[in-house]
């Protein structure tokens, strides 16, 4: 893990949300920046492995040969560095505070209800959750052929519809079905963008930590993909290979049950975001005693802000009115080898090896790695 500074958000120059907006100005979509710098061309195929940070790619070089050899830089996740926030800055072009998923879980204000923006587990229209134009749909409406190649089952998912909605879905629950999904996709029109996303890494990184044998046979395995990706798609086509976040691995005994120390869910209604990062909605005036507890308790192992700090310092870029309640009244960033599992509310996380959604660079760092045929 690298240091104990934060990694901050390169919103606008360099981070997740930046990668379709500058493919769309690549494909010359008026109105569109290519703040990148990306090669342009009729046709792009943007390849998403979810999990793969960039030290953990250049600590593991050996087994990703493919990979290792494209052109490429280091961009940043979001803020928090997790799935389901980042797809979304993927989709939209835009920061957390502005396309509002703040987390993997967090609070629906006017319900008090907890959403996992995976599961999409509470009555949330997700249009109105995430009420902009994605990219998707702003390429489309330009007349390029846009599709969304990944599990059959994300194609109703309440995340697909907030994060890239003006895509057509296809389903595509193998190696082999994604491959010809990517091929016929991307042939598509007279030019076409295509996304393509692939979960292992991220699975075996969670249920068996990324420092593990299992996590370089499966980096080795994503590697193989994505080269077959390329050898699919068309020779005037694209191939950006990214990630939504990088991962760390916590020991059992650096895990910090909430549920397991009362005073650490004193003055708390709920508790949302994930290990690394979580968001804590307080009862009426506690906010201060909360900041109090978890920073003499954590010391400078994690940071502890109250929403207003670390919207002030730009964690979630600039932050909608409707998104500022979704946001915890404090949240809890860790930084040291250190997790915040809840064992009785999420037993199944509490369970995970690999980990991330914090701003260490580890967590942060990850790679645009371009192949241009």
């Amino acid at each position: 893990m690298s240091g104990l500074e934060p990694t901050l958000p390169a919103y606008g120059v360099g981070s997740l949300a930046d990668v379709l907006p500058s493919v769309a100005g690549a494909l010359s979509v008026p109105g569109e920046s290519n703040v990148l710098d990306l090669p342009e061309a009729p046709r792009y195929a943007v390849l998403l492995l979810d999990g793969l940070g960039w030290n953990l790619l250049r600590r593991r070089a050996d087994l990703a040969p493919y990979l290792s050899s494209l052109a490429g830089r280091v961009l940043t996740a979001g803020v928090p560095s997790t799935t389901a926030a980042s797809l979304t800055s993927l989709g939209t072009g835009l920061p957390p505070g502005a396309h509002g998923i703040v987390g993997y879980t967090s609070m629906v204000p006017e319900t008090g209800a907890l959403l996992n923006a995976l599961a999409w587990d509470a009555k949330v229209d997700p249009r109105r959750w995430q009420p902009h134009r994605t990219v998707f749909e702003r390429v489309a409406a330009a007349g390029v052929a846009t599709r969304n190649v990944s599990k059959a089952r994300f194609d109703t998912s309440g995340l697909t519809a907030a994060a890239f909605r003006g895509s057509a879905h296809r389903g595509a629950d193998t190696i082999e079905d994604r491959l010809d999904a990517t091929r016929f996709a991307s042939r598509e029109g007279s030019s076409s963008l295509v996304y393509v996303y692939d979960s292992q890494l991220d699975y075996i990184g969670h249920g068996h930590g990324c420092e593990s044998v299992h996590w370089g046979k499966e980096l080795a395995a994503a590697d193989s993909f994505a080269q077959r990706v390329r050898s699919a798609l068309p020779r005037d086509a694209v191939l950006l290979v990214v990630a939504d976040h990088g991962m760390v691995d916590i020991a059992p005994e650096h895990r910090i049950d909430l549920d397991a120390e009362p005073a650490l869910t004193k003055g708390l209604r709920l508790v949302g975001g994930e290990s690394r990062f979580r968001h804590l909605y307080c009862v009426d005036g506690a906010v201060d005693d909360v900041v109090a507890t978890y920073r003499e308790r954590l010391g400078d192992l994690a940071l502890v802000l109250t929403r207003e700090e670390a919207a002030g310092r730009g964690w979630f870029g600039p932050v909608e009115e409707r998104v500022s309640a979704r946001i915890g009244d404090v949240v809890v960033a860790a930084l040291g080898p250190v997790a915040l599992v809840a064992g009785r509310r999420f037993p199944q996380e509490a369970a995970l090896i690999g980990l991330h959604g914090s701003l260490t660079e580890d967590e942060m760092a990850i790679p645009l790695l371009v192949d241009a045929g």
